[in-house]
């Protein structure tokens, strides 16, 4: 009895392998021909794409869409796919989603082809973890508070930072932080960083200083004249009460202005969540 119920789960598990695998007949198939570059939008940013044939070639021209060509003189070896299909796979950042390169003479092709939701199978990602429209979409409601409550703030040199809000949703910490110049010469960004560093510095001790770098924010780091206004997104950190997180923010002139905003980790201990 007990070698029976041994074959019967072997073999209940060797269906259930069976049945979760996808053939390449049952693939949504996607027509290219030579003439017609091809277009392949995702909804998320692709973190990886690979092309089962040399005859074609890839690229992003942004970073949620696959461009496909056919190679010239690359023609006459895709016209037989019945033998050796073709097959791209397509990886975002929650995704996989994989299709079946059909060549078709003529113009009568499509050139943009959307990922559509029942292409795609999930892939086995922290549930703490967001894609970036996800964390756009909590970006965009933070700009929507103009409440003149400030965190933290700071000013040097004309140029003021404040710390307008802090929000936690799983692992990931959010930041919305403004610089306001009061001058009259425009601020032009050179970087901004994430230290975790000693409240009090001695002079007589080795400055411990850990930088973090945020894993996504809303608006690329450029100039300002006068405001200039963003959302970080960190990984959750945890610091002792005797340290804090320096945000500095200088600039690109060799005598450049530079600013730094202190956050206590109180002020991530209250943050809000979504």
């Amino acid at each position: 009895m007990l070698i029976i119920f041994f074959l019967l789960f072997a073999g209940f598990r060797l269906s259930a392998q069976v049945t979760a695998a996808i053939q390449v007949s049952d693939l949504p198939s996607i027509v290219i021909n030579r003439e017609v570059s091809l277009h392949i939008i995702s909804p998320e940013p692709i973190r990886y794409a690979d092309i089962s044939t040399n005859s074609i070639a890839g690229d992003f021209p942004v970073d949620n869409i696959l461009r496909l060509k056919i190679l010239p003189d690359s023609a006459s070896r895709l016209n037989n796919f019945s033998s050796n299909t073709p097959i791209v796979t397509i990886v975002g950042e929650s995704f996989i989603a994989q299709y079946r390169l059909v060549y078709l003479p003529g113009t009568a092709v499509s050139s943009l082809v959307n990922i559509l939701p029942e292409h795609i199978r999930p892939l086995d990602v922290a549930a703490t973890s967001l894609t970036s429209p996800e964390l756009r979409v909590h970006a965009l409601s933070m700009l929507k508070n103009r409440s003149s409550h400030r965190i933290r703030k700071s000013d040097e040199y004309g140029i003021s930072v404040a710390l307008n809000q802090v929000y936690t949703i799983g692992d990931q910490v959010f930041l919305d932080i403004t610089y306001r110049n009061e001058t009259n010469l425009a601020y032009d960004i050179d970087e901004m960083r994430f230290k975790i560093e000693d409240k009090k510095i001695n002079k007589a001790t080795n400055v411990q200083s850990i930088e973090i770098k945020p894993v996504w924010q809303l608006y690329p780091l450029t100039g300002f004249k006068k405001t200039y206004r963003n959302i970080y997104v960190l990984k959750k950190v945890t610091f002792p009460e005797n340290k804090i997180l320096n945000v500095e923010l200088t600039e690109k002139q060799i005598s450049g202005r530079a600013i730094t905003l202190q956050i206590k980790y109180k002020d991530i201990l209250k943050a809000d969540t979504f």
